[in-house]
């Protein structure tokens, strides 16, 4: 069988509620493989990702993001990978700019242009503002990395950071090669600022990022940031 061009990869911990909407937005295409990862559910994350008809392959493996990242491109078999978050949605053609960015051998990988699916003006600032960021070649995982499989392997995956784990994948690719910010928008939920309030999530963020570049390891950054489903 011709092997899939493009493989979507779904990180889950916890994600009963989000996912079955997820699986739904996807195509069922010979060219797209889906992977949904594991990290260890309490919920009914496994039955949701094993029972849904889009048929995804599941790999169910304890451990942090960027492991179930890594397993998911591990388990691939197409020659680009895109890392979607359960809670971000691709735009309507973004399978088609993933084939057309595959076509163009300069490019290494990449991010989807973002929008915040919310209607609060915060949602409508950090839009724009990760709209700026990217001009500097800065986004995070929230925006739909993706990557050439032999790209990922060249840079040796994702390091198994308790976070900030997708901003260092990031900064390694755009020194290691072209990439490009393909169009859209990609959307992604709202749900960390609903949960925690605006100005501690951005207090958090502004910290963690921080901190990060000067210096300070990941696992005290970990303790800064509060996982939110």
């Amino acid at each position: 069988m011709t092997p899939p061009l493009i493989a979507v990869i779904v990180p889950v911990l916890d994600e009963e509620a989000s996912l079955p909407d997820l699986l739904d937005h996807l195509p069922q295409r010979p060219e797209v493989e889906v992977i949904v990862v594991d990290g260890g559910s309490r919920d009914g994350t496994l039955a949701v990702a094993r029972s849904h008809p889009l048929g995804p392959r599941v790999v169910a493996e304890r451990g942090g993001r960027a492991r179930q990242l890594n397993l998911g491109a591990a388990a691939a078999r197409a020659s680009l990978l895109c890392f979607l978050h359960a809670d971000s949605r691709l735009p309507p053609d973004g399978i088609a700019s993933l084939r057309a960015a595959l076509r163009d051998p300069g490019l290494i990988g990449g991010n989807f242009a973002l929008r915040f699916d919310g209607h609060d003006r915060f949602s409508r600032v950090l839009t724009a503002w990760y709209s700026v960021q990217r001009r500097a070649g800065i986004y995070y995982g929230d925006s739909t990395v993706w990557v050439r499989a032999a790209g990922f392997a060249a840079l040796g995956g994702y390091r198994e950071l308790p976070i900030m784990d997708d901003y260092d994948f990031v900064r390694r690719m755009e020194r290691h090669g072209q990439t490009a910010c393909l169009p859209g928008p990609a959307t992604t939920s709202p749900r960390r600022w609903q949960a925690l309030g605006v100005p501690r999530t951005v207090l958090s963020w502004i910290a963690i990022r921080w901190l990060w570049i000067a210096g300070v390891p990941a696992e005290r950054l970990a303790r800064l940031y509060r996982a939110i489903r």
